[in-house]
């Protein structure tokens, strides 16, 4: 079969561009494949989640199934047909282990910038995004890779916004006695007041579709994003609700300033619960591990609890601070560490399951400040140290160890607010 020169060209061409693509391909997979090939697997599990290609790469070279059935013979346990499919349930096991073993031992690298023109205390952290505010007219969205500030959400001049909390879609705010929505794209809503007015509303949970408001007067209202109705008022103390966390099992837990922890069912309007702790100082802070069904709650004079949501029993009580405890937080999948944090300063990691301190973290204040400036942000870095069991806190400056007012933990990191302009990030790393 014969063809015009230039048919025949094209289709030389298309034909040779193809195989010039494969072998490009083929060469990328390889180059890559050699790569990864030198990290080890919590590294690899990291870069799986960089992108489509990597992730595929991975997975098709099974560098994966490879280290970690390496880990299991080296443990000294077999490799059945069975264990091989929990190898997605391993790999988390493998990632939980080196991030408790991170922030138990690891060197601390703390990067500070500038996030606000005025002093915030609130922070929270999901999906690799970080949302700051409270003390501000705006509250902000990073980026925790770059420091970039990704969107910002602009309080009304006539509210301050009290408490706040967000997903993937929308920030829901506390504005004293009302509520207010901002999607992602930067649309604001307040609901209507003869909907959203209520008694001075202290803190707010949201789980789609509903937010959680705790009182001054002992209730928690629920209110539906979606209808921006309160469709129930749940008494849940004699005194102000001051904290609150949410679970997928739609169940509600509530901190009082008289000291105790109640739970209540979203579907309800009535308390099926109470966890008491041996003290009557407030509950200030309160977070769930829907893993292992526990909840933690620090108080106004520096004791951490613990109870069994499925016994409802307390596991263990310790006082690891005379000064109040502002916030408390875990990684979601993690069964074995807490970040706690307060008026001292100090950043503590304790034993989930036993109340015990497994390190104390603060600012190394005598070595250099060196800093950068990328694109987003001026980072100010220094180095963290932790403290020896018998050195006393009261002794150390106070430039080590500024309040911490919120923290937020992610994988290998903690973010933490101060009631200042800074924003600083702990990074723990073996």
């Amino acid at each position: 079969m014969e063809h015009g020169p230039s048919g025949g060209s094209t289709a030389m061409r298309r034909r040779s561009s193809v195989r010039g693509g494969t072998r490009m391909e083929w060469l990328e997979h390889d180059i890559l494949c050699i790569i990864f090939s030198f990290l080890d697997v919590f590294d690899l599990v990291r870069c799986t989640a960089v992108c489509k290609s990597w992730n595929a790469v991975i997975r098709k070279s099974e560098l994966l199934q490879v280290l970690y059935f390496k880990l299991r013979r080296d443990s000294g346990e077999s490799t059945s047909s069975g264990q091989r499919k929990s190898m997605e349930f391993g790999l988390q096991e493998v990632a939980m282990k080196y991030h408790r073993l991170c922030l138990q031992r690891g060197r601390i690298d703390i990067h500070r910038w500038k996030a606000h023109s005025v002093g915030v205390d609130q922070c929270r952290m999901k999906m690799g995004l970080l949302l700051t505010g409270v003390g501000d007219k705006v509250m902000r969205l990073w980026s925790l890779d770059s420091y970039k500030c990704e969107e910002e959400y602009y309080i009304p001049d006539t509210a301050s916004l009290v408490d706040f909390d967000f997903d993937e879609s929308k920030i829901v705010g506390l504005l004293g006695s009302r509520v207010g929505i901002w999607t992602r794209n930067g649309k604001r809503s307040i609901f209507p007041s003869r909907e959203g007015t209520f008694s001075k509303g202290l803190c707010v949970r949201y789980i789609d579709p509903d937010a959680v408001i705790g009182c001054e007067d002992g209730t928690a209202r629920v209110f539906d994003m979606y209808s921006r109705t309160c469709s129930r008022i749940i008494k849940m103390h004699a005194g102000p609700v001051t904290c609150l966390a949410l679970s997928e099992e739609e169940l509600i837990l509530s901190g009082s300033s008289l000291g105790s922890v109640s739970i209540s069912d979203l579907a309800s309007d009535q308390r099926v619960a109470r966890l008491r702790s041996t003290d009557s100082a407030g509950i200030r802070t309160l977070c769930f591990n829907p893993c292992s069904h526990l909840v933690f709650a620090g108080t106004a004079v520096g004791y951490t609890y613990c109870w069994d949501l499925r016994t409802m029993k307390s596991l263990w009580e310790t006082r690891i601070s005379s000064n109040v405890l502002y916030s408390l937080s875990h990684l979601r999948s993690d069964n074995s560490t807490l970040a706690v944090g307060g008026i001292d300063g100090v950043l503590r990691v304790l034993n989930q399951n036993t109340g015990e301190v497994l390190s104390r973290c603060l600012i190394d204040d005598e070595r250099p400040i060196s800093s950068t400036r990328n694109m987003h942000a001026f980072i100010e870095k220094k180095k963290g140290i932790r403290l020896p069991e018998d050195a006393e806190v009261d002794r150390i400056p106070r430039t080590c160890r500024p309040p911490i007012t919120c923290l937020s933990v992610g994988m290998k990191k903690v973010v933490t607010a101060h009631n200042s302009k800074y924003i600083r990030m702990w990074k723990f790393n073996m």
